[in-house]
């Protein structure tokens, strides 16, 4: 091989070396490049990991520092609770789910009187040990024992109810536990004492008040019997003596003596009533009763007085309405007397009308009643309208300075309504009349779906006579809705032309010119055939005039709708439907006297009523007490019996009692006579077996209707024909 060769060979492989270290230097370069760069990423990441490093560093330190203040806070925190536990005076613990003490205040310790084993660790178990072993609690009569083992039981329980504790020195303490959710139970003991001390010298008064409540319910009691049993006399006897002949100044005095002792007696009531509503004792006895017999019971009470002062009652009762409902009879007659007599007192002409409507719902049973009393009296100012129904209040001014009483009338009138549930309101124009009524919501005592009475088919046209229109108007209004065609006429003479195809003529006996009984002897000497109705305010003297014979009925004003259905159908003989109704005194016949026992101790009271009796032909005997009135029961068998309540040796409740063992002593009807008459004694009175109740003083009108109720089918009619009186229609 040749030099040229071989340096050509060289000079090839020097390049290829070149090339090669050229490639190796490129790779090189670009593996540092790579290199620089990835140590320059990962340098910037060491700085970032530094920078996040540092933050969390410092937000580290943040928290720390966050953290010590928020301790410091706890730490504040609990000292502050914890002295605040230590300084209230009930106490206060923790307790673990085991029942450990896990921390207690000084309050809570100090019932254990520094006994060094009761301190945080204790158990409730052991607690419980100490306050029995040490006698720190007072367990009466319980043995230790079952004491503790009670205090376990209710520990125990989901939650604790509270108990009271009662220590060795006399103080009350309250336990009240909570447990919490894992177990854990807050306990308080709350020191009670001062509560229970209060409490006791509250029942302490309370026991005073009621005492003292009872001493004045039994002095009202006694008073009310100690004011009516001489009232008794002076009113019973002022009452016989104005029977008796007697001049015109010898009547007055008489009637005067009668008229005050009767507004003393109102008085009484009303004060006795106002302090029983004021005592919030006043207790409704719903039962059922007729309202509309109600309401004319009322009415013939206050028909003497209406009748001296020449003003007419008239009742407008809506046909259409039920009568008998359930309610507290007692009170609703209250109501209804307050009103009506206080219509009456301040009317002197024209008339007193109760209108009764209402709204009946059947799917209820109830009905809302309401009932308005009108007068066409003195009427009240505008501006007293408001106060009215206030306590002591009335209306006072020139014309009614003569109006006595003690102005709780209307005031108790309201607060009956109110007990009722009921609404009352008042209308008035002064010089022209008042209207006060009242709403109750009642339950129907009888089937909403009877139809009302109807007029026998024969009664088509009927002629009604009266002076007043008033009178004619309702009369005319009453056979419309029966379904009579009416005519009507305001005086006799008026009526002798207009009965011509009449069927039934209604009139009224008072009536100037030609009364009743006149027109009645007129129409009958034309020939007239037609029956005739007559109304007065005092049938009494209707039935002693000769001229009744020509009458086919008398019906006594205000007129009940069963009272006049019934007399119509009676005039022409028609059936007459099933009406419950005051009895009818049976027929005069050859037979015993009624005997009648009155039991009554006080002397004047046993002459008031045998002079009020003396003209009923009956057997009459006098008890002075209860012994006595056992014995004449046995010895004379009465048909009824008058029991005075308040008697020595034997009362009229153990009489009554004892009577009722006897035989036939279930069936003879005893009469409560009593001068008590605070509310609440009528219901004492007759739960003892008694079957009625009469206050005194005794009225001739009541004795006489409680008589008239039970005359015996074997006995005498005991009512004679009575002398005709001086005045009234």
């Amino acid at each position: 091989m040749t030099l040229a060769h071989k340096l050509s060979e060289e000079r090839r492989a020097r390049l290829a070396a070149e090339r090669l270290l050229e490639l190796k230097q490129a790779e090189l370069f670009a593996a540092n490049r790579k290199l620089g760069k990835h140590a320059e990423q990962l340098s910037n990441e060491i700085v970032e990991t530094r920078a996040e490093v540092d933050s969390v560093r410092t937000e580290n330190q943040k928290v720390r520092s966050d953290l010590e203040v928020a301790n410091e806070k706890i730490e504040i925190a609990e000292r502050r609770l914890w002295h605040s536990i230590e300084t209230i005076q009930d106490g206060f613990a923790f307790f673990d789910s085991d029942g450990r003490m896990i921390a207690a205040n000084p309050s809570y310790l100090s019932v254990f009187d520094g006994l060094e084993e009761v301190q945080p660790g204790i158990t409730y178990a052991r607690l419980l040990q100490v306050l029995t072993d040490e006698g720190i609690v007072h367990i009466g009569d319980t043995s230790s024992a079952d004491w503790r083992k009670a205090m376990q039981d209710r520990w125990h329980k989901k939650i604790p109810p509270p108990v009271v504790l009662r220590l060795w020195n006399g103080e009350y303490i309250k336990l009240l536990d909570q447990r919490g959710h894992g177990g854990d139970i807050v306990s308080l003991a709350l020191n009670i004492t001062d509560t229970v001390r209060y409490e006791a010298k509250l029942k302490k008064e309370q026991k005073r008040a009621e005492a003292a409540s009872r001493a004045k319910s039994a002095f009202l009691a006694n008073m009310s019997h100690e004011i009516r049993t001489p009232m008794n006399g002076v009113v019973g006897m002022a009452d016989l003596l104005l029977d008796t002949g007697l001049s015109e100044e010898q009547r007055l005095f008489a009637s005067t003596i009668k008229n005050s002792g009767e507004a003393l007696l109102g008085i009484i009531n009303d004060v006795l009533d106002y302090s029983k509503i004021e005592a919030e004792k006043l207790i409704l006895r719903p039962e059922p009763f007729d309202l509309e017999r109600c309401i004319h019971e009322v009415m013939t009470l206050l028909q003497p007085s209406a009748r001296e002062k020449g003003i007419v009652l008239i009742v407008d009762y809506d046909l259409f309405l039920p009568t008998l409902f359930v309610g507290d009879q007692g009170r609703i007659r209250q109501v209804l007397t307050n009103l009506i007599g206080n219509a009456v007192k301040f009317t002197s002409k024209g008339h007193v009308m109760v209108r009764v409507v209402g709204e009946t719902h059947e799917h209820t049973g109830h009905c809302e009643v309401h009932v308005a009393v009108e007068d066409t009296g003195i009427g009240i100012p505008a501006d007293k309208i408001d106060h009215i129904f206030g306590e002591f209040n009335q209306v006072e001014d020139e014309r009614n300075r003569a109006f006595e009483g003690t102005g709780l009338g209307l005031s108790i009138t309201k607060r009956l309504i109110d007990l009722m549930q009921g609404k009352i309101w008042v209308d008035s124009v002064e010089t022209e009349g008042s209207a006060f009524g009242f709403q109750l919501t009642l339950p129907v005592e009888e089937d909403l779906g009877l139809n009302p009475p109807a007029l026998p088919s024969v009664v088509r046209n009927v002629l009604v006579v009266d002076d007043r229109e008033v009178n004619r108007s309702l009369l005319e209004k009453q056979m419309q809705q029966m379904g009579a065609t009416v005519v009507s006429c305001s005086s006799g003479q008026a009526a002798m032309d207009r009965v011509s195809d009449v069927d039934l003529i209604l009139t009224d006996y008072g009536m100037p010119g030609m009364d009743g009984l006149e027109l009645t002897e007129a129409l009958r000497a034309r020939g007239c055939t037609v029956p005739v109705v007559l109304l007065s305010s005092d049938p009494a003297r209707v039935q002693a005039d000769p001229l009744m014979n020509n009458l086919q009925g008398v019906l006594k004003k205000p007129v009940s709708r069963r009272d006049l259905f019934r007399k119509i159908a009676d005039a022409i003989n028609a059936d007459v439907p099933e009406i419950t109704e005051t009895p009818e005194l049976p027929d005069k016949v050859d037979q015993r006297k009624m005997r009648i026992l009155a039991a009554e101790d006080n002397k004047t009271n046993q002459l008031v009523l045998g002079k009020l009796l003396k003209t009923l032909d009956i057997e009459l005997r006098f008890a002075n007490n209860g012994f006595e009135a056992l014995e004449a029961f046995e010895d004379m068998q009465p048909d009824m019996i008058f029991m005075d309540i308040s008697m020595p040796k034997m009362d009229g409740k153990e009489a009554t009692g004892r009577i009722r063992q006897k035989p036939g002593g279930t069936d003879v009807p005893i009469v409560a006579l009593t001068a008590h008459a605070v509310n609440g004694d009528e219901e004492g009175i007759l739960s003892a077996g008694l079957d009625h109740y009469l206050t005194k003083p005794l009225r001739k009108a009541a004795i006489f209707d409680m008589i008239a109720q039970h005359i015996p089918k074997h006995a005498t009619n005991p009512f004679p024909e009575e002398e005709p009186r001086q005045s009234g229609t």
